[in-house]
């Protein structure tokens, strides 16, 4: 497994990082089978330090989560936690569904870019047609059914994904409602 740990402007000795490495090793071990990557990354939030923490599995998951402490150890341990618990739910929940992957989730290539806000003023002085871009880069989207894709939504905390349907291989969307509830898109019966 591959991992990235960082710190915003702190530096990140020898030791947290052998001490991070060897947690998550100890947690993924007892839930995730095939991690691919982790990224750790350390800042400091007035007096504490936060601790962000993602880890991508072969199963086509991403779990993230935060830890914050006033000891940089413990803004770790507890981002170790939240990890363990979401990874827990998760092992659950695909024991409850009789299903086991045997096959890793396929990931088609796709863009994802990121346009710059515009204020009302710089609205009337440029041609509206063609957005500035801020960012480009390539996104990865998962083959999987809409359980899991609501699912793996719900452990990443992200508040929409889009998927592949695997019954069909069409797009997908899953989001979250204003309402609490989960939305679902599926184009191809829309018409």
């Amino acid at each position: 497994m591959r991992y990235q740990i960082s710190g915003k402007q702190i530096d990140i000795g020898e030791a947290l990082q052998t001490h991070v490495k060897t947690e998550l090793d100890d947690i993924l071990a007892k839930y995730a089978g095939r991690p691919t990557d982790a990224n750790v990354v350390f800042s400091k939030s007035g007096n504490e330090y936060v601790c962000e923490s993602i880890v991508h599995l072969s199963t086509g998951l991403t779990a993230q989560a935060t830890g914050r402490a006033h000891e940089i150890y413990a803004a770790f341990d507890g981002s170790g936690e939240k990890m363990d618990k979401q990874l827990r739910r998760y092992k659950r929940r695909l024991k409850d569904h009789h299903k086991e992957r045997s096959q890793p989730v396929e990931l088609s290539d796709a863009g994802s870019y990121i346009l710059a806000a515009q204020d009302e003023s710089e609205e009337a002085d440029q041609d509206t047609t063609s957005p500035v871009i801020v960012a480009e880069m390539e996104a990865k989207i998962p083959e999987l059914s809409v359980g899991e894709a609501v699912m793996q939504m719900e452990i990443a905390s992200a508040p929409v994904l889009v998927f592949r349907n695997e019954k069909h291989s069409g797009i997908n969307v899953v989001y979250k409602r204003d309402d609490g509830n989960i939305g679902w898109i599926d184009p191809r019966d829309a018409g």
